[in-house]
């Protein structure tokens, strides 16, 4: 078949001669390029289902180790290994297993992993199930899951004053907060029971 290619049977020949330059041009010519149709304007509005993703992205693979004072010129900082800095960007992943310990200025932190230190997310925090968060704690809004970890010293971010409203000296999960209540109000209901009978 390579014989083929390279040096085609005179039966398989094309009559028409080849150009200036040596080269059968009708060989490469595609016959859909001229009934093809000019592309239609994109959507103006950016897909909202979809993460940004765009800018300056540095991935921190499993098993590897990422030590030093700063992070600079990144956007986005996805921690599937260990990263011991400071940084201040606009997304943090941290990924479950990964573990960042320092002090980070985010925009949005998603964290399956592990945060350990000083974090200030701006707009939004997000702790997964499997994710733990402790230190100094600062936050515009938060979701967490159940199952989530948040301990230390925690406040949110007033809107528009830039005011921190502390949420407690020491917090602990939304979940166990809930469980605590939960067992309080049942250990109540258990002991009026025994009085009444």
């Amino acid at each position: 078949m390579l014989k083929n290619f390279m040096h085609p049977s005179p039966a398989q020949a094309d009559p028409k001669p080849a150009s200036r330059s040596g080269i059968d041009t009708n060989r490469f010519k595609d016959s859909s390029l001229d009934s093809a149709k000019p592309i239609e304007k994109a959507s103006s509005a950016p897909a909202q289902a979809a993460p940004n993703e765009d800018g300056n992205k540095l991935i921190v693979g499993p098993n590897i180790k990422l030590k030093g004072s700063e992070i600079t010129d990144c956007e986005i900082l996805v921690v599937e290994g260990r990263v011991e800095a400071s940084m201040n960007s606009r997304d943090i992943r941290i990924a479950e297993g990964g573990v960042f310990s320092g002090k980070a200025e985010i925009d949005v932190a998603e964290v399956r992993g592990h945060f350990e230190g000083e974090l200030t997310a701006r707009k939004r925090l997000v702790i997964y199930s499997t994710g733990k968060v402790s230190g100094v704690i600062r936050y515009g809004a938060m979701m967490m899951e159940e199952g989530g970890i948040i301990s230390g010293d925690v406040a949110t971010i007033s809107s528009g004053t830039g005011k921190v409203s502390a949420i407690s000296g020491t917090a602990s999960t939304e979940t166990e907060s809930v469980q605590n209540e939960t067992a309080r109000l049942e250990l109540a209901r258990n002991s009026m029971g025994k009085r009444q009978g």
